[in-house]
């Protein structure tokens, strides 16, 4: 009996000692499998015309071959097959990843393994930033009745399309959308910029503005010359408007302000008087003035009461404005002031002189209140 329990007591020990031995190998070894131990990773920024890299992870066993395919929110992108990825338009707004094949020889039954891994993906792509590297700028005279131009300055990235916008004083002007803009002559005295937004692809749009510059007169101011303002006769019209329009007419950079002459303001004599005076008065002045239109005698420039109020017929009747007319009768009797004498119509059509006797016509001419750049010279 003990002889048969010490066989068996063998026999068991036998079997412990060699279980080791048969115990089966792991799978991987077994079966030539490749096992991602840490997973790839995508590094680079998340950005249109930026570069995304793969890192391809760590593998079981660590000598293998890598091969990548990059995902676009999880669906192969054709022909993107490098550790690398440039993304382009057809990103914006996904997410990408990258899958990883590791494959090695070294199996146990002398035939290459594989393993496949996908790193997290990204962020969504979003569009490139627009920088501006240098302002725009104003180039070309800033006065009334020149043209200037835009330049758009320099950006990161050379734009495909740019948009203008001038402004005055900050604000936007009406319609003024070109690289080119003509002065006009409300905006002497004031400040000019040109506003330029850039467009390029894949990029958000981007603003910048030019430095500002100041309109000013066609000509610099060649002369000085004072002014005071009286009445004759019975006076009903707004003398506090008189003065105030007739100083607009002398300022306005379309007038004589325009040859270089500036008006200024006195409280009595100066280099000359305007008078506005009662239509029966006028003629008090001079013979040669009558009760029915305005006249200049010496250092005296006489505005009929009755035509400041009213115009005349051929001016009303043509449909201008009785603003406009003011303007042509203080600039035409200003202008004789001066040493202009009357003018007529070049040709049918054209603009009319505003040394013109248009209170009776204008033989065709355009009515105008506004000297001609010829009077001008």
């Amino acid at each position: 009996m003990r002889v048969r329990e010490a066989a068996g007591l063998a026999t068991v020990l036998l079997l412990l000692v060699l279980v080791p031995v048969l115990a089966p190998t792991p799978a991987s070894a077994r079966d030539g499998e490749v096992v991602n131990v840490v997973p790839p990773t995508v590094t680079g920024e998340a950005v249109w015309g930026g570069t995304l890299t793969a890192d391809g992870g760590t593998w079981d066993p660590a000598a293998v071959a890598l091969t990548y395919r990059w995902l676009r929110d999880g669906q192969a992108v054709r022909g993107a097959t490098a550790s690398t990825y440039r993304l382009g338009g057809h990103d914006l707004g996904t997410r990408l990843a990258v899958e990883v094949t590791a494959t090695t020889t070294d199996g146990t039954d002398g035939t290459g393994g594989t393993g496949r891994a996908t790193s997290a993906p990204t962020v969504r792509v979003v569009r490139a930033e627009l920088v501006n590297r240098r302002d725009p700028r104003i180039v070309g005279e800033a006065r009334y009745g020149r043209v200037v131009t835009a330049r758009p300055g320099r950006w990161s990235t050379a734009p495909d399309r740019l948009r203008y916008r001038w402004l005055l004083g900050g604000e936007r002007v009406r319609g003024a959308r070109s690289a080119r803009y003509r002065l006009a002559p409300g905006d002497v005295g004031r400040r000019l910029r040109v506003e330029v937004t850039a467009y390029a692809d894949g990029h958000e749009p981007a603003t910048a503005r030019s430095a500002a510059v100041t309109v000013r007169h066609r000509v610099d101011v060649r002369r000085t010359v004072t002014y005071s303002v009286t009445t004759r006769g019975r006076v009903t019209a707004s003398l506090r408007e008189f003065r105030r329009q007739v100083q607009q007419t002398y300022d306005d950079a379309r007038g004589w302000r325009g040859k270089g002459v500036r008006f200024r303001p006195v409280g009595r004599g100066g280099s000359f008087t305007v008078v506005l005076a009662e239509a029966s008065t006028v003629p008090s002045f001079s013979s040669g003035c009558s009760s029915t239109y305005s006249c200049r005698v010496g250092r005296h420039v006489i505005i009929n009461q009755t035509r400041w109020q009213t115009a005349t017929p051929p001016w009303n009747g043509a449909g201008r404005s009785l603003r406009d007319y003011r303007h042509l009768v203080v600039n035409h009797e200003t202008g004789h002031w001066l040493g202009k004498g009357h003018a007529g119509c070049a040709r049918r059509g054209a603009l009319a002189p505003v040394m013109m006797q248009q209170s009776k016509g204008t033989d065709g001419c355009r009515f105008n209140p506004w000297p001609t750049l010829a009077e001008l010279r």
